[in-house]
């Protein structure tokens, strides 16, 4: 049954202020993507979006919006449609119910509630004791997709884990000599370096470290986002002082995850070329993985933290139901070679095909020659990001 609080015309408009949200993505983390779109019997009064961390929020951006544009006589007896409950504390900007209050809005309609805990309700019921009509949870399965990483990172202290690898036609991730240069496209290589320039972490085991000598940094005409901290998982913290990552550590973030056996001396010779080096006591490696997500959130607030490889990597994430998210590209390309040619996912895996976890593919198109696959886990389907935000 039709929620009778909202009409049709409220979908539209909520639609609008999601649509507004995801243009947030990859420069408000760790706050949420939030839209905001004022209306009133003549149309959109104003609209805005959280654009950056620090900056504004999306109400207070939708009604300088109506005083940029000169409507702001229109702000008293309008409406506004937000994605999020309305922040009602001191942070780094005043809360947004005083702005909405002090512009004369007398409606607001709320996609969700923040589980922030200096928020969780507090915004709303504030609105209500000014007099203002609020009504909750218009198009909620929709704002929560696009703030899964957010909502994750809230309840669980885990940050949402996205997937990434390149592999042929018949499902391999290198040669049977290591060699993977280059599996995938131009094409396909361009929109990773869009995806790594909006995460906050980009992790790859001590294999593909070697094997490639990778910079794990975003490549892009543009400035990126945001700077992700690379990571290498370790466990013998054999990382080569000659590698790219070692040598260019003190211009981009780098991380060692590695075990408490390893000599003090390696460590600090890693550390004196600007390589943070941290040790986990863990002795399950899927516990020591998920240690170190859990690290990544408590010293750095990641929200989004891109993998990889190699194999042995995905393999622990996968065993242990750490991945959120898959982006696969799959290239034109069938390299054979058995068993010693590696696919991308290894560890101990499942016993029978119907243990398997199943996954929803969102979208499926072509980038150049190669094949995009974008998947979503289906253990909660309200946590699943946005088709929006699926950018690859």
């Amino acid at each position: 049954m039709a929620d009778q609080r909202f009409s049709d015309q409220d979908a539209v408009w909520m639609r609008r202020a999601l649509e507004q949200a995801i243009r947030g993505q990859g420069r408000v983390e760790p706050n949420p993507m939030v839209g905001c779109v004022v209306i009133d019997d003549q149309g959109v009064v104003g609209q805005g979006y959280h654009a950056k961390f620090g900056g504004p929020h999306a109400e207070v951006d939708a009604l300088d919006d109506a005083r940029r544009s000169g409507r702001a006589d229109r702000l008293p007896g309008a409406t506004a449609y937000v994605t999020l409950e309305p922040c009602c504390h001191h942070g780094k900007t005043p809360p947004c119910t005083d702005a909405l209050l002090d512009a004369g809005i007398r409606r607001v309609v709320v996609a969700m509630l923040d589980p922030f805990p200096e928020v969780s309700g507090r915004g709303v019921e504030h609105l209500k004791q000014a007099g203002v009509q609020v009504d909750v949870g218009l198009l909620e399965d929709q704002a929560r997709r696009l703030n899964a990483p957010y909502l994750k990172r809230l309840q669980t202290g885990l940050p949402w884990v996205i997937a990434k690898w390149a592999m042929s036609l018949d499902g391999k991730i290198a040669a049977r000599t290591g060699d993977s240069r280059w599996i995938s496209g131009p094409a396909s290589r361009e929109r990773v370096h869009e995806l790594r320039g909006r995460v906050d972490a980009i992790v790859v085991g001590s294999g593909t470290a070697a094997a490639d000598d990778p910079m794990l940094t975003a490549r892009l005409a543009h400035p990126p986002h945001r700077v992700a901290r690379r990571v290498v998982v370790d466990s013998q913290c054999s990382l080569n002082l000659n590698s790219r990552l070692v040598q260019t550590a003190r211009q981009v973030p780098t991380l060692v995850w590695t075990g408490t056996a390893v000599d003090d001396r390696t460590v600090e010779q890693l550390r004196s070329h600007g390589v943070e080096v941290q040790r986990s006591d863990a002795t399950d490696r899927q516990q020591w993985i998920e240690h170190l997500l859990r690290y990544l959130v408590t010293a750095y607030t990641a929200t989004n933290v891109l993998v990889e490889g190699g194999s042995g990597l995905f393999g622990a994430l996968f065993d242990a139901d750490l991945v959120d998210e898959i982006h696969a590209y799959i290239a034109p390309l069938v390299l054979g070679g058995g068993a010693q040619a590696p696919s991308p996912v290894g560890g101990k895996g499942v016993a029978r095909v119907q243990e398997a976890a199943r996954w929803q593919i969102e979208t499926m198109h072509r980038i150049g020659e190669d094949c995009f696959i974008h998947a979503l886990r289906l253990a909660d389907p309200r946590s699943a990001p946005s088709p929006l935000s699926a950018s690859g």
